[in-house]
């Protein structure tokens, strides 16, 4: 984790921050240098308890890699990421503004199932819903909020005078916007404007939309729609985690009555559990590294050896055998990765307070698992976890009823999948972990 702001500040080369352009970069470069997000962090834990926990929940990374700052999911990790030139500048308000922002996003799903395109005015009108909930201290004046105009950027004598028209008009546009609607709505009142789907047309041959904003949004559109849900539920897990114990403990900060009824309405939202099944599969392959050897003729003697790579990706799945794991959940599961054995090779073990590696069944296109009571003790996860550890598998799945005691993090990608109606018995679940709850068929 890193959350000091020096790691690439040497290599900033050219930076001008939208906020503040008349600071130099060897003057960005001293506060970033001084910057340290701990201490914002922990201040935020006791003024915004429920933002804290989601934001304690990300990988945090300095990177010059955006200009401002944002959430992104990349190689399986929810990340917060800030250019350390861009954050170190404002004061405490602002820097709490911009992480509730950001926490603001993922618990309203902005970045995954309620996204519309273009993807450029939908950023827009989350970026305005949400910046309707902060305060006048805490936003930072590059960031959109209705009712107020927009800062020219700091290269406008760059522009042309149609460019600077159209943006005056946009920000007009933004000023005369009311507080406190839906991104929906707000994404309504942008795509009826005439003023922005010119500036959508002149986007497309390269111009800006409406130049720098508060946060950044990349990466969130090369997500196929099985990453997206496959995210959803990583997301949602955390949120829901903040949510109850914002409940507990009655600690919800700033957030008013209604967002906290909204953001409950989300996290009991139901994703496609197969498609997130079908992404973790997906997600667990690798290649294989084969040795090839062969001889030359006598006149050139001696072995030479080679290599070539063949993709045979192989997930364990570890049934519960406790006796709390009904028929139909195990019908559900294995319905579905039934349709899923052409791509990997799955491995089947039963399991309870041990491994059952006497009756393991290798289950290939074609085959059919061979479906067995082998076990009636109680339930250890701990058993599947090392016994993972120590095969040769890319993942594996654990069908449970949840059950049972946390047990410890795991090297190996791992993946619960809950019987319809459980959940895990315990609430803080790696971070790296994916949680598929199976829903029963409506027919």
């Amino acid at each position: 984790m890193t959350t000091k702001g020096t790691s690439e500040v040497s290599k900033s080369g050219e930076f001008t921050h939208p906020d503040f352009p008349h600071l130099s970069i060897e003057e960005l470069e001293a506060k970033a240098n001084a910057f340290d997000l701990d201490s914002h962090l922990v201040a935020l834990m006791f003024k915004e308890p429920f933002y804290s926990d989601i934001i304690r929940s990300l990988h945090k990374e300095a990177t010059l890699s955006i200009q401002t700052a944002g959430v992104l999911y990349k190689d399986d990790v929810m990340r917060f990421w800030w250019n350390p030139l861009f954050l170190s500048a404002y004061d405490n308000n602002k820097v709490r503004g911009i992480l509730k922002h950001e926490g603001l996003h993922l618990a309203l799903e902005h970045t995954t199932s309620r996204r519309y395109q273009p993807h450029k005015v939908w950023n827009i009108a989350a970026d305005l819903a949400i910046n309707s909930t902060l305060s006048h201290e805490e936003m930072p004046d590059c960031g959109f909020r209705p009712g107020r105009r927009l800062p020219m950027p700091a290269s406008v004598h760059n522009l042309s005078p149609e460019e600077v028209e159209r943006r005056q008009k946009f920000s007009d546009l933004i000023a005369s916007m009311p507080l406190h609607l839906s991104s929906e709505e707000y994404f309504a009142l942008l795509m009826n404007d005439p003023n922005v789907q010119e500036m959508l047309k002149k986007s497309n041959e390269g111009e800006d939309l409406c130049g720098e904003s508060m946060d950044s949004h990349e990466g969130w559109d090369e997500l196929s729609d099985d990453e997206r849900e496959y995210v959803s539920s990583k997301i949602r897990e955390a949120v829901k985690n903040a949510q109850e114990k914002a409940d507990a403990k009655n600690s919800w900060g700033s957030i008013s009555k209604e967002m906290q009824a909204e953001i409950r309405k989300k996290v009991q939202g139901e994703i496609n559990w197969k498609s997130v099944l079908r992404q973790f599969v997906g997600c667990t392959q690798r290649a294989d590294r084969l040795s090839s050897v062969y001889r030359l003729n006598k006149k050139y003697p001696g072995v030479h050896s080679g290599a070539s790579r063949d993709y045979k990706p192989t997930i364990n799945i570890y049934l519960d055998q406790s006796g709390s794991v009904s028929d139909e959940a195990i019908g559900l599961f294995f319905g579905e990765l039934g349709n899923l054995a052409h791509r990997v090779e799955f491995k089947l073990f039963y399991f309870d307070t041990e491994v059952d590696e006497k009756n393991a069944f290798t289950w290939r296109r074609g085959s059919v698992p061979k479906l067995l009571r082998t076990r009636s003790g109680g339930t250890d996860f701990e058993a599947p976890t090392k016994h993972a550890e120590k095969s040769k598998c890319e993942g594996y799945l654990i069908l449970t009823d949840g059950g049972a005691e946390k047990p410890s993090s795991s090297r190996v990608r791992r993946g619960w999948i809950l019987e319809p109606g459980q959940s895990l018995a315990f609430s803080d679940p790696d971070q790296k972990d994916i949680i598929i709850k199976m829903k029963k068929p409506i027919i």
